[in-house]
């Protein structure tokens, strides 16, 4: 079974409130840290919230942790993962987008069609925001993931928005 499904506006709506909370942490242009984020202010989402740790030299991304509902989505527990295994041969999109957010530390968002997944005709809206210990370098990203009913004409892969 997928996780809850939501219509395209109640993703945004639930996109719009996370990164207006995570816009509300930044400080004097630093960027918010893991400890910066309390969970409770946004427990309603937490199902489909994910922390993916960025480590570098090498160059690594894993998903330190996964909410219940994206169990779901990708049909096994995620927690723990590097993302070439959370995604298989869609890892390499992936990894460019978690590079650019780990890079420019600036969010990203998209939409990525499930099928493949036994779940054609439903896509994830995603939202990756980073994080920074330091308010500079980021070393975690926090992602946000909503099942919704795939947009007609939607491509196959990863869109950025």
């Amino acid at each position: 079974m997928l996780a809850q499904i939501a219509g395209p506006a109640a993703a945004v709506r639930a996109h719009e409130e996370l990164f207006a909370y995570w816009a509300s942490l930044r400080s004097a242009g630093r960027l918010p840290g893991r400890r910066d984020i309390d969970p409770a202010r946004f427990k309603r989402h937490l199902p489909t919230v994910s922390l993916i740790d960025v480590r570098r030299d090498p160059s690594e991304f894993r998903v330190r942790l996964a909410g219940t509902g994206l169990y779901g989505v990708f049909g096994r527990e995620i927690t723990g993962l590097p993302i070439e295994q959370v995604y298989g041969p869609e890892a390499p999109a992936w990894r460019r987008e978690l590079q650019a957010v780990a890079e420019r530390g600036r969010p990203a968002v998209g939409l990525t069609p499930l099928a493949g997944r036994d779940a054609t005709g439903l896509s994830v809206m995603w939202l990756r925001l980073p994080l920074a210990s330091d308010g500079r370098s980021v070393d975690m990203i926090l992602g946000y993931d909503a099942v919704i009913g795939a947009l007609r004409g939607a491509p196959s892969g990863i869109r950025a928005a």
